[in-house]
């Protein structure tokens, strides 16, 4: 399967474009769109959702990642491997965190450049092209690169930031919650919030953190929007109070 990581939107015309490459060069692969609203031009704050994400697919899934505020440029394109996952995207620390906890990492430099490639659109023109053929078993233009130069040292394992706020209002920290005391408290926005199971455990309007389903600490308030009712949004910084 194909899984597509951007931060397009599903508005315009630029998610269609390049599921449209995708279904010309590997007709009949499943396309799964598991975000199509990473964060805007922001590759670190994508980088801790892409790792949260991705270990839930099955270990040939080819990943078509594009949030690339530097396309046209000198970055590189790669293609980046971990633990049997492959992700096709740009040079620009996407896959940092993957890189630091995968037990088995390689990466190249994309060799192969198309006929007509855009200086805006690398995500439809390069990218989506590399990530059907490496679905399809075709063979590529790889340069193999040491996955250490690919490291941000400067990116905390964990982020203590709001990274993600969904339909729902819920505001997504960059923190996991295995590395995180049970007693836990957060403090975001202004507002102190304890741990709970599941939203039901705090009255309705209220606020709480909880551990969601790909591991990641994630504050919400019951049958609420904690991006408007705890002001919320991606940025805000979070305070792990011990």
């Amino acid at each position: 399967m194909i899984v597509l990581f951007t931060d397009f939107g599903l508005s315009g015309p630029y998610t269609g474009q390049m599921k449209a490459v995708l279904a010309r060069m590997a007709p009949g692969l499943p396309v799964i769109d598991l975000f199509a609203d990473a964060p805007a031009f922001d590759p670190q704050f994508s980088a801790y959702l892409l790792a949260a994400y991705a270990p839930e697919f099955p270990a040939d899934s080819v990943f078509l990642c594009v949030v690339d505020p530097g396309v046209g440029t000198d970055r590189r394109p790669l293609v980046f491997e971990a633990d049997g996952r492959r992700f096709v995207g740009p040079d620009n620390g996407l896959f940092e965190l993957l890189r630091r906890r995968a037990e088995s990492v390689r990466a190249w430099s994309i060799g192969w450049r198309p006929e007509r490639l855009s200086a805006s659109f690398h995500g439809r023109d390069l990218f989506a092209p590399v990530a059907a053929s490496l679905a399809m078993g075709n063979p590529v233009a790889l340069e193999p690169v040491d996955p250490a130069s690919l490291a941000r040292p400067d990116w905390p394992d964990d982020l203590a930031r709001i990274v993600y706020v969904d339909v729902y209002g819920n505001a997504m920290t960059g923190l996991r919650t295995d590395r995180l005391p049970e007693d836990a408290v957060l403090r975001a926005g202004g507002r102190t919030v304890r741990r709970g199971r599941t939203f039901a455990d705090v009255p309705v309007g209220e606020a709480l953190w909880y551990a969601n389903s790909s591991g990641l600490a994630e504050i919400a308030v019951n049958r609420g929007r904690a991006d408007h009712d705890a002001g919320l949004a991606v940025g805000t910084p979070v305070e792990v109070v011990l």
